[in-house]
């Protein structure tokens, strides 16, 4: 199990300084959509540049040209990228060959989707290194959690990694790690607290040792 932590309300220093302060327990550090929006992959770059031996995710939520928009992702220095579940299956399809040619990996993100068994089962078949149950802002705020979605994701896939994100924090972390997912995901859980480098440390103290 990896903890990534997802960097969304910084700017690109400030996105530096929160990996400086959490690194030592971090496995992923995911370069969000809001900094995709604000900065492009130029800001990815500095980050890439500023920390050659972290693995970065690129959140750009792909949902056409996948190919190429995939390959911008590596180029400007990402490990992995993401998709959309809701992107044409083709799309799907292009995006995990051109990761896997890249030597990279692809996560396949089920938000916005309702159907989650069928699209699971699915998504499942073709290839993606990573499904990931992803619970939004937007629902968050209606108090959804991720919890029953990622276990009906889970329960349908066989070969593909499952993933788990949507307001996770230390007080919850332990419920969803009991589930098992392959990464667990960690935004303002780590990087809006007083002390980033103690949530990271403790959220990643509850995972199951390598």
């Amino acid at each position: 199990m990896k903890l990534q932590l997802a960097i969304d309300l910084e700017d690109v220093e400030g996105a530096i300084n929160l990996i400086e302060k959490t690194k030592d327990s971090v496995d992923i550090f995911e370069y969000g959509t809001p900094l995709v929006i604000n900065f492009g992959l130029e800001g990815l770059k500095k980050i890439r540049d500023r920390f050659p031996d972290i693995t970065l995710l690129a959140d750009l939520k792909i949902m056409d040209v996948a190919s190429y928009e995939v390959e911008q992702a590596f180029k400007y220095g990402a490990d992995i990228t993401t998709i959309l579940a809701a992107a044409e299956d083709q799309s799907i399809k292009d995006a995990v060959k051109a990761a896997h040619d890249a030597g990279k990996e692809l996560l396949v993100d089920m938000i916005g989707i309702h159907d989650l068994a069928t699209r699971a089962k699915e998504i499942d078949a073709m290839g993606a290194d990573y499904i990931g149950t992803h619970t939004g802002y937007d629902l968050q705020a209606l108090g959804e959690t991720p919890f029953e979605a990622f276990n009906t994701i889970k329960e349908n896939v066989t070969t593909t990694k499952t993933a788990v994100a949507g307001g996770i924090k230390l007080a919850t972390a332990k419920q969803i790690i009991d589930a098992v997912p392959d990464l667990l995901i960690v935004g303002g859980g780590i990087s809006t607290v007083d002390d980033p480098a103690e949530a990271a440390r403790a959220i990643k103290a509850l995972m199951p040792a390598d």
